[in-house]
């Protein structure tokens, strides 16, 4: 038995083999044509150092805002029935799956100064979100969001009821069930979550160029810069997608028992 299982039939064995390497040879023409030698230089230039520092700004903020608001919808689509669920959890899934230059697009039209809602925010309040640092931020939350609500929902799915009807039997409302029983137990998937939707806010880019734009200091994060430095100054494209794909590698080790499939 374990000699048959050690030889794979040749017909999954081959596009197996493809497979990994249409994944891993862009990446090792990356790191085989990184200017190694002037990685301390180029990256501690200042529009570098720049867009590292705004980079890090946004996806921070992002990250914060999904878990403010990702929590309470990853419990309430895996703990409530309500009617129009499926339909919240397609909305859910579309940035997943939308061109980000198209959801840049929608989020100009919705917050846009001559948007649906953008029209209110600067009638009422002045706030202008369009080609500004909160700009870039929505546009990051806006992708990275749905990572962490479905990350949310999945945890609390697999967590047995029977320990927040125990609390509820001791006299304990919903709300305390939330904070003190169902938190602590999902927190590993809040970690998860928060990590896969900060990994892909400080990698995002076409949201950010359609809704915010690519202005430096405010709104030029990192893939922008390497998209602004690709025709210039193709060596710091190359530095600072080496930092990307640090920062994306370490989030997969952070999450490699999480990501590993049963054995």
């Amino acid at each position: 038995m374990t000699a048959h299982r050690a030889r794979p039939p040749l017909a999954l064995t081959v596009p197996a083999v493809l497979a990994v390497i249409l994944l891993a040879l862009p990446l090792v023409g990356l790191l085989t044509r990184a200017p190694w030698s002037s990685l301390p230089r180029l990256l501690t230039e200042p529009a570098a150092l720049e867009a590292m520092r705004l980079s890090l700004v946004v996806a921070s903020a992002a990250t914060v805002i999904s878990l403010l608001l990702g929590v309470p919808l990853g419990w309430v689509l895996a703990r409530v029935p309500f009617r129009g669920r499926g339909l919240v959890r397609v909305v859910v899934f579309v940035p997943l799956v939308l061109p980000p230059v198209v959801g840049g697009t929608a989020l100009l039209f919705a917050l846009g100064r001559r948007g649906l809602v953008g029209r209110l925010l600067d009638d009422w309040f002045g706030l202008v979100l369009p080609f500004s640092t909160a700009g870039a931020v929505v546009a990051a939350t806006f992708v990275a969001l749905p990572f962490l609500v479905l990350t949310v929902e999945a945890g609390v799915r697999s967590l047995p009821e029977d320990y927040e009807e125990v609390a509820r039997t001791l006299g304990a409302d919903r709300w305390a069930v939330f904070r003190h029983v169902t938190l602590p137990l999902i927190a590993p998937s809040m970690v998860a979550g928060a990590a896969l939707a900060f990994a892909r806010a400080i990698g995002e880019f076409g949201a950010t160029v359609t809704f915010a734009g690519n202005l430096p200091g405010r709104t030029r994060t990192l893939p922008l810069e390497i998209f602004t430095a690709l025709e210039q100054d193709p060596d710091t494209a190359l530095a600072l997608g080496v930092v990307l794909l640090a920062v994306a590698l370490v989030v997969l080790v952070a999450l490699r028992d999480r990501l590993r499939g049963p054995t």
